[in-house]
């Protein structure tokens, strides 16, 4: 018999629940009891394995409870009432522990190293089981929560980060959005530097592009906006840009198109000799036509 004691009536319920769609014993066998009065999970070896037990007990630990953890730690130990906001930073957290973010994960504190909780498991699981849930969490999984911390804290910052940019991006499109198009079509080469081109594919060269900015972008966000690209894109405000580039994900590439939105049309860096001898033809025509 294993008998687990809970604190929260919640918490035993929602193991008791847990266990039960992962077992699928149906609750009029007995074999899983839930006292309500004494917030207690009892179950009884004669139908229900204990490996199936210690299985429900770890992916209860990894997947239902760390959810509160997580949220508990933004709410209690930073300030995060707004659920909205929890969400985000969670989907930030999740993202760096499925792997997608390994920018973040390496700032982790221990290198983002998961405590063996198997092993706790394993351990309290021995000869016949009767134990506190929340004993289990204070002497056993100390070290685990406190890398929960460290998720949660590298999260917040990214998030935060996540809003400032954000909030650059909109008062640039509103200044976007205020200026008249000096240019109607302007192509950009995204090589080891930024290079500019007209409408006739002429080189726009560094000199010109510094005349063209508008000083009161620069002096109004003088940390933010890039003087080799985003300063001049902004004061020359093209109805259309054309970006030939290797690589669409790299960051610069992502803020323009965030800022431009649909006036951005992304192009492979490889169809720029086509495009530039397709332009210079119709240029060729047009003149000899005139």
């Amino acid at each position: 018999m294993a008998e687990i004691i809970f604190r929260s009536r919640m918490d035993a319920k929602r193991f008791y629940d847990h266990l039960l769609e992962g077992s699928g014993y149906n609750p009029k066998n007995q074999d899983i009891l839930l006292l309500e009065d004494r917030h207690i999970v009892r179950i009884l070896e004669s139908k229900v394995g204990i490996e199936e037990v210690k299985e429900a007990f770890y992916q209860f630990i990894v997947k239902i409870k760390r959810d509160d953890w997580f949220r508990a730690i933004l709410q209690e130990q930073y300030y995060f009432e707004d659920l909205e906001e929890q969400q985000h930073i969670l989907e930030i957290i999740y993202s760096v522990l499925e792997g997608q973010r390994q920018d973040l994960a390496v700032l982790i504190k221990g290198n983002g190293d998961i405590p063996d909780i198997r092993e706790a498991v394993e351990e309290i699981f021995q000869g016949e089981v009767s134990f506190s849930f929340d004993s289990f969490l204070k002497f056993r999984l100390r070290p685990y929560l406190k890398m929960l911390e460290s998720y949660v804290e590298i999260s917040i910052d990214e998030y935060k980060m996540e809003q400032e940019y954000q909030m650059f991006i909109q008062t640039l499109r509103d200044f976007l959005a205020s200026r008249d198009s000096r240019m109607d079509t302007l192509y950009l080469l995204f090589d080891e530097e930024i290079t500019f081109f007209d409408e006739k594919f002429n080189e726009i060269k560094r000199g010109e592009l510094v005349r063209m900015i508008d000083r009161k972008l620069l002096f109004n966000h003088p940390v933010y906006v890039d003087s080799a690209s985003i300063a001049p894109l902004l004061s020359i405000a093209p109805k259309s840009i054309f970006l030939y580039t290797k690589n669409s994900e790299e960051p610069l590439v992502r803020t323009i198109k965030n800022i431009f939105e649909e006036r951005v049309t992304i192009k492979s860096y490889k169809g720029l000799r086509q495009a530039k001898e397709w332009i210079h033809q119709e240029n060729n025509a047009n003149e000899n036509g005139a």
